[in-house]
């Protein structure tokens, strides 16, 4: 595989800007240390280089419980997205340049360091417009002696070229399933063309992995879970696809709209996780940014999920009646909102620094 060519004329998600990320990495490596964003002609909408950068590597235990099981899940969150959602929990990484470059042989390092550390699977999160890249560390990761399996975490905004560089490496999917209106789309991720390039990336998922699950048996140093029975055996995914969805404030058609897509082409052969965890973020930007964000959340209302709403998402639940389904209960907890400024950008209940920029 030609990676230089791949980002000489980076095509990679269906934006294809075709910019020179090569160029970008030679005139720009990290400008203004690990919180910078690349500026210029040659960088593209993700605003990164072909240099690839992290912001943060640790055990996560807040992921759904087959992902999660014992060790927690190995997360490692790349630098840069395909789409800027108005409303990102992760903006500090996602779209406001924090994050170190990181050659192959410190990427195998630090999924080593997970694995040492117990991680159920390595779980890379966001890396959509570095696919070639990433396909090639992680076959150094697997020559290298990591064992476990490869979880790629992302918002669905892909091409099926690029996703076959990751097949055989990557085993287990959890892609986003935002929604399937066009213009909410438009308003909220700069992509109308997210609905049918995200049914199009699940569906190639669902079709090239099929669900494994296997039962784990607790080892002696367990961490207790609040979902899981002491001294029980827990259930973990190996391969298939887990399609998440955030239900939006004021906005359930659009999750009526998703569920019955998902019931009809995903049904007994993908696990829906339905998130109600919306949560207004309090973002620490320049004006310009915060306006521009303001505008974009105009277009739904800016809040958590209300009882009533919790309430039709249950009946909505049950009417389609899934064969495999998550959903999370409702609460007004904000405290897991991550900060990726500290060390530690989680709660010291949702996880476990491995590594920081």
């Amino acid at each position: 595989m030609d990676l230089e060519a791949l980002y000489k004329k980076c095509v990679q998600c269906p934006r294809r800007c075709g910019v020179n990320r090569v160029e970008a990495s030679a005139t720009l490596r990290e400008p203004q240390g690990p919180h910078s964003l690349f500026q210029g002609p040659s960088v593209g909408f993700c605003r990164e280089p072909s240099d690839l950068r992290i912001a943060f590597a640790g055990l996560h235990f807040g992921e759904e419980p087959l992902i999660t099981v014992f060790g927690g899940s190995g997360t490692i969150f790349f630098t840069g997205c395909t789409l800027r959602c108005a409303f990102c929990q992760n903006y500090q990484i996602s779209q406001d340049g924090l994050g170190r470059t990181v050659d192959r042989s410190e990427f195998v390092d630090i999924c080593l360091k997970l694995q040492a550390a117990g991680a159920e699977n390595i779980n890379l999160v966001t890396g959509s417009h570095h696919i070639p890249k990433i396909a090639e560390y992680l076959r150094a990761a697997r020559d290298g002696g990591v064992t476990i399996p490869f979880c790629w975490n992302s918002s669905a905004y892909e091409t099926v070229e690029m996703l076959d560089l990751l097949k055989g490496l990557v085993t287990i999917w959890l892609p986003d399933l935002k929604t399937l209106d066009g213009e909410m789309s438009r308003e909220l991720f700069a992509a109308p063309d997210y609905p049918d390039a995200a049914t199009k990336a699940i569906s190639w998922m669902i079709k090239n992995n099929p669900l494994k699950i296997e039962s784990i048996p607790e080892p002696p140093d367990a961490k207790p879970a609040e979902w899981a029975e002491p001294g029980q055996p827990r259930d973990k995914m190996m391969s298939g696809v887990i399609v998440r969805h955030l239900f939006m404030p004021g906005k359930f058609e659009q999750t009526a709209d998703v569920l019955a897509w998902l019931k009809q082409n995903t049904e007994g052969r993908a696990i829906i996780s339905l998130m109600n965890q919306y949560t207004p973020v309090p973002f620490n930007e320049p004006r310009e940014q915060l306006d521009a964000r303001s505008r974009s959340l105009a277009h739904l209302e800016n809040r958590l999920v209300n009882a009533q709403e919790f309430e039709d998402i249950q009946d909505l639940i049950e009417a389609y009646d899934f064969e495999f389904l998550f959903y999370q209960e409702l609460t007004d907890d904000t405290s897991w909102l991550p900060d990726f400024t500290r060390p530690q950008p989680f709660s010291n209940k949702l996880a476990t620094p491995v590594w920081h920029c």
